[in-house]
């Protein structure tokens, strides 16, 4: 066991609850009722949804960044490196800032909630103490909204990107019911993006009712009705559209000037990213992500690298994809989530897709691999260690 109190950033989180079947939320609750005595949150922009959360906050936090506001966006998970997660003025966090951070936690929190928080909850008090009077904090929700730790916080404005069925031990086996644990999360303001259920929007009105009844919020709902008035630079996926304008949208509502030629420089880490002419990787996992790379692929045929963990609806993934697909490769995961290997072979056998090794790259052959971020950084790191 180690001293949560005195234990260096690297340490502490190695012996953090990464996953969970129950979430407790007055462990963050009570841990940043403390904190906010010592710092002062900026202007809070809370993401929530299914899919899209990522690209949106990205494009939001870079504009904002490139307007010369003093701007951190918050994401989750991350690939490569844990510095990923909490990027500060156009650039991953440091080290010396994230141990600075973690410092800081450990000098205002008391043992016992120091060992309580969960790694999400911790990760995201760090984010609180390094946007400490900046300009922007743009705020990600993990899997929830409602009691997601990321809304200990009010916001101030909140965007609702696409929402889909995900995460139903969590949020609930309906669209209503996700969608309204989402929703909940609001305080004062949501923009609703792009959505392919009709009962998303009647949702958010009925929580705009319970929220007034229950706390006497004000929640005011606007619609982005609009998808292609604006157009992306050709390296983005086309998808990645609808995250556009929900972020336009947003800056309409903070009053801030529009330039569409500074989106073309926002680096989209894993979203349907090409790292070679011929490989794609894209970090989605669910079925909604399926059908927007169906869509990105419609015209040709690849090779799936693949896996997924066992909670996902990796059938209806499969059966999706399947048009676009010539074979795929399993990844090998050591991982507990990881579904057994049989069941996806079995899975492949009933759609009569075929299952190969990956020997080799074919500069012929055109790849997506796909399936969760787990997959996108095995492939990454293979591809170092080959390249080495």
């Amino acid at each position: 066991m180690i001293d949560f109190k005195t234990a260096p950033l690297e340490q502490v989180l190695n012996h953090k609850t990464m996953y969970y079947d129950k979430i407790d939320f007055s462990i963050i609750k009570k841990s940043y009722d403390i904190i906010s005595k010592y710092i002062t949150l900026p202007y809070v922009i809370h993401i929530v949804g299914t899919n899209g959360k990522g690209s949106t906050g990205r494009f939001l936090a870079h504009y904002l960044w490139k307007k010369s506001f003093k701007t951190l966006h918050y994401s989750s998970p991350h690939i490569l490196k844990f510095n990923e997660r909490i990027w500060i003025n156009g650039k991953d966090s440091k080290d010396l800032e994230l141990n600075f951070a973690s410092r800081k936690l450990q000098q205002y929190l008391p043992l016992n909630l120091l060992e309580k928080l969960t790694y999400f909850e911790y990760t995201t008090l760090l984010a609180f103490v390094l946007s400490d009077n900046l300009d922007y904090l743009v705020l990600e929700a993990g899997l929830g909204g409602e009691f997601d730790a990321t809304n200990v916080t009010s916001s101030d404005l909140s965007l609702i990107t696409t929402i889909d069925l995900d995460h139903q031990n969590f949020l609930g086996n309906t669209i209503e019911e996700i969608a309204r644990t989402k929703m909940r999360s609001v305080d004062n303001k949501m923009l609703i993006g792009y959505q392919i259920h009709e009962e998303v929007y009647e949702v958010s009105k009925e929580v705009k009712k319970e929220l007034k009844k229950e706390f006497g919020k004000e929640i005011i709902i606007q619609n982005v009705k609009e998808f292609d008035k604006y157009s992306l630079n050709k390296k983005f996926a086309n998808y990645l559209k609808t995250n556009l304008h929900l972020v336009i949208e947003s800056l309409k509502e903070l009053n801030i000037e529009l330039d569409l030629e500074l989106f073309d420089e926002v680096k989209l880490f894993g979203r349907c990213e090409k790292i070679v002419p011929n490989i794609t990787i894209d970090v989605g996992h669910n079925p909604l992500a399926a059908r927007v790379l169906l869509k990105e692929f419609e015209d040709k045929k690849i090779t799936l690298i693949y896996n997924s963990y066992a909670d996902k609806d990796y059938a209806k993934v499969l059966s999706i994809l399947k048009p676009i697909i010539k074979k795929i490769i399993i990844l090998d995961i050591e991982d507990k989530r990881i579904v057994n290997k049989n069941n996806l072979l079995e899975i492949c056998q009933t759609l009569n897709i075929m299952v190969t090794k990956l020997e080799k790259i074919e500069e012929t052959e055109e790849y997506l691999v796909f399936g969760s971020f787990l997959v996108v950084e095995k492939f990454i790191r293979n591809m170092e260690l080959n390249e080495k």
